[in-house]
This record gives C-alpha cells, sequence and structure tokens, in this order.
C-alpha cells in the first residue's frame, strides 16, 4: 500500500457529481482537476452497503469546513457512475452530496495505491495529499469499521501548521518548540 512520503498516483475516472438530471450528473476527474489544493481521498468496499453511507455523510457534514482549508473531499470506490448515480438517488443521505463519487471500475487507481482486496474492491481508506501530490496521510480500517471523518480534518489541520503537534492536538491549540 503506498503511504506517507509516496507520490499519489494520476488518475482519470469518471465520477458521479449530481443526481439532477443525467447532462449534469457525470464529470471526468483527474488528478489535475484541483492542482494547488490538498485532497482528502477516501475510498469505501460498495454501494448499497451499510457502514459506507454513514461515513459518505460524515464527510459530507464536514465538506465546508474541508473546503474551508482549501481541501478538496472526493469519494471513491469500484462500483461506476451509473452505480453511484443510483445509490444517491435511493439513499436519502446521499441525494446532496457536494463532492464527486469517483468510479474506479477498472480497479486502476485502487490498484496503484495497493488497497484492492482478495475480492478485487477497495478496503476502507483515506489519504491526504498536499498540494503538491505527496501522501500525507493513510489510514485504512477493516470493513467492519467505520473511519472518523473528524478525526481526518483534525490531522488534515496539523499537517497544515507546519509544526509538530502533540496526541489530540486540535485547531487553535500551541503547537510543540524545540528548545
Amino acid at each position: 500500500m503506498l503511504t506517507v512520503g509516496d507520490k499519489f498516483p494520476a488518475f482519470k475516472l469518471k465520477a458521479t457529481v449530481s443526481i439532477e438530471n443525467l447532462d449534469k450528473a457525470f464529470a471526468e476527474i483527474s488528478n489535475d482537476s484541483y492542482k494547488g489544493k490538498w485532497l482528502c481521498v477516501f475510498f469505501y468496499p460498495k454501494d448499497f452497503t451499510f457502514v459506507c453511507p454513514t461515513e459518505i455523510k460524515g464527510f459530507a457534514d464536514l465538506n465546508a469546513q474541508f473546503a474551508d482549508r482549501d481541501c478538496q473531499v472526493l469519494a471513491g470506490s469500484t462500483d461506476s457512475e451509473f452505480v453511484h448515480l443510483a445509490w444517491r438517488k435511493d439513499h436519502k443521505d446521499l441525494r446532496d452530496l457536494p463532492f464527486p463519487m469517483l468510479a474506479d471500475i477498472n480497479k486502476d487507481l485502487s490498484r496503484e495505491l495497493g488497497i484492492l482486496d482478495a475480492e478485487g474492491v477497495a478496503k476502507r481508506a483515506t489519504f491526504l495529499v498536499d498540494p503538491q501530490g505527496v501522501i500525507r496521510f493513510a489510514y485504512v480500517t477493516d470493513g467492519s469499521v467505520g473511519r472518523n471523518p473528524q478525526e481526518v480534518l483534525r490531522v488534515l489541520d496539523a499537517l497544515q501548521t507546519d509544526e509538530l503537534c502533540p496526541c489530540n492536538w486540535q485547531q487553535g491549540e500551541a503547537t510543540l518548540k524545540v528548545a
């Protein structure tokens, strides 16, 4: 699995961006789409599952806070953009998502990241990528355990200080100073 210090792979994927109408439902998203921004890219195993929508909603609830930090959130799985669209239309918590859902149907990005499981679906993995395309945070949980979007935001805050941050540090608190 790629980890902290590795370059995030180049990608170009179809994404579901809206459920308004088919003319505006899909877009092509690449690593160049958000040049100069931080990225929070989180993968989940499958659409139409149980833990995944709770996480997606959790990231959606914090999307404005990520945006305030110049960070674009991207969700992704190995499902197609059409399955993403159907799931968003079907699940009330996913209808108004403020970020794209990447469709890694060829599994190229998941494979390059090293997050494909034995069944060929993406693991529950999260990456914070700096504006230079370098992974600064990598986080994977078991498929049965949802991740904590608030913790991902806390880590983003810490990374953006370029300082030493102690355990449980929160934005606005003092950082550590080397004597």
